[in-house]
């Protein structure tokens, strides 16, 4: 069977992920009347919007500096790629139902576990590369430290679901904080 270059994976993602972001900002719609209280009541939907975008964002830097990683394309890694792309493709509507409803439990944790799937997706394609890697003790132990983060933030995530019914105010700063987490990207690997 041929080897799949990376650069067909990362194209694809990208293309995926652009129609991600693209159906979010569609989603955003402005105030009704042009007056400042109106503005501020679609206030929400801009707030979870640009939350969901840096979310978005730092999956696709971190994703596109793992993808210049990888040693080979195989099924297991595009299978896992796949995956993580569905549960990307969920955050539009996660978005949109969290910011018409930022204050009701469960459109904060549909909103939770939405990222909290999407980030233990990422770690499951970064376990696959990894697995690529186990054989390079620096590189395996820089893979391990970012499995970590990334499991740390999946189990954030989902924790902050049944946080919600509790205070929403908790879930919606844990999501704000995760992305801290992520703020500068990984160390580019590229091995073209």
């Amino acid at each position: 069977m041929p080897q799949m270059d990376t650069t067909r994976m990362e194209a694809f993602s990208d293309g995926v992920i652009a129609i991600i972001v693209t159906i979010m900002v569609i989603d955003l719609r402005p105030p009704a009347q042009p007056t400042f209280p109106a503005l501020l009541e679609v206030g929400p939907d801009a707030l979870s919007y640009a939350l969901s975008f840096l979310v978005v964002a730092i999956v696709w830097i971190n994703h596109h500096h793992m993808i210049h990683a990888v040693r080979n394309v195989d099924a297991r890694l595009l299978w896992s790629n796949l995956n993580l792309l569905f549960w990307m493709s969920l955050i539009p509507f996660a978005t949109d139902f969290m910011g018409r409803n930022y204050r009701v439990p469960l459109a904060v944790a549909c909103y939770a576990v939405s990222l909290g799937l999407c980030t233990s997706s990422f770690a499951f394609v970064r376990a696959e590369v990894a697995r690529q890697d186990r054989g390079d003790s620096a590189l395996a132990k820089y893979h391990a430290s970012l499995l970590r983060k990334n499991l740390v933030a999946a189990g954030l995530y989902l924790a902050s679901a049944p946080l919600a019914y509790v205070s929403v105010y908790a879930s919606l700063f844990i999501f704000v904080l995760i992305p801290a987490m992520y703020f500068l990207p990984e160390k580019n690997l590229a091995r073209r």
